[in-house]
């Protein structure tokens, strides 16, 4: 179920690094595995075409057309695009699939067995986490 690892080098920086160019929020959910609350994040309805990339290192990471409404209150995909790895996660008293960046390690969500086809996942990420970069329109 892991998405291909990423071809680029591990982005390795500072914590001092990383709170320079992330907002408090970005930080909080990328660098200690934080969770916007629902409803509250940016690209929850977004519907513009392109590519959501880690907000801390650039990688790719989702299309916009694997992008659907799960009525969450974070954004959902049904597949993912780029490169992600998947970890065990314990916390909060039950056992989860956390997703984070393969190129810099930025905690991004989770990923669950309850999304739709065709592959039957819901990637649940906080919009804290992704940047859109649109599509060129030609």
């Amino acid at each position: 179920m892991t998405a291909p690892l990423s071809t680029r080098p591990k982005v390795v920086k500072s914590d001092a690094a990383w709170r320079a160019e992330l907002t408090p929020e970005q930080y909080r959910i990328t660098r200690q595995a934080g969770t916007e609350r629902p409803g509250t994040g940016p690209y929850l309805k977004e519907d513009r075409p392109g590519t959501y990339v880690c907000v801390c290192c650039g990688e790719p990471l989702f299309r916009s057309e694997a992008k659907f409404d799960a009525h969450c209150g974070w954004p959902s995909f049904y597949a993912a695009g780029g490169a992600i790895d998947e970890i065990v996660d314990r916390s909060h008293g039950m056992v989860r699939t956390e997703i984070r960046c393969a190129s810099c390690d930025a905690h991004l969500g989770h990923v669950f067995d309850d999304g739709p086809p065709p592959t039957g996942l819901r990637y649940c990420l906080n919009g804290n986490a992704l940047k859109l970069v649109p599509d060129a329109q030609g």
